[in-house]
């Protein structure tokens, strides 16, 4: 079996992130798990740190959202536009081996083929905020 790419991990993470909305009833590790053996899903250190990071730092990647979206609520914002977001901030704040600009750059693509093509900008303009703001030392 070839080697996961840095993208198509992403992918995954993006929908365990996703799935996990919609599984409250479920355990992250169980949803995780599950996604194992339902998929051809095969883990990779990056896709379990992805994760479980963003759950773990879920509030703190909410608050700059919130604050970054002017206006706009969490629930306002479409699931997947959201869950783009939060892996794209985790990365921009938790991950050395991720620069902010590659952040920004896998999320648009990946809104590009699975969100809405009005998302983008929206997802464009927080994310380059967030990118601001990091540069900044917020």
């Amino acid at each position: 079996m070839p080697a996961v790419t840095r993208r198509e991990a992403r992918e995954q993470a993006l929908f365990l992130l996703f799935e996990t909305e919609f599984h409250g009833d479920r355990s992250p590790e169980e949803i995780y798990s599950l996604a194992e053996e339902a998929r051809e899903f095969r883990e990779t250190e990056y896709i379990r740190d992805v994760y479980f990071g963003v759950l773990s730092e879920k509030e703190k990647i909410d608050e700059r959202i919130i604050r970054l979206s002017h206006g706009w609520t969490l629930e306002r914002i479409a699931p997947l536009t959201r869950n783009i977001l939060r892996l794209a901030i985790y990365e921009m704040t938790e991950r050395e081996d991720v620069p902010a600009l590659v952040a920004i750059n896998e999320a648009i693509e990946l809104v590009k083929k699975y969100d809405d093509e009005k998302a983008r900008k929206f997802v464009n303009g927080i994310l380059n905020g967030a990118k601001d703001e990091l540069a900044n030392g917020k």
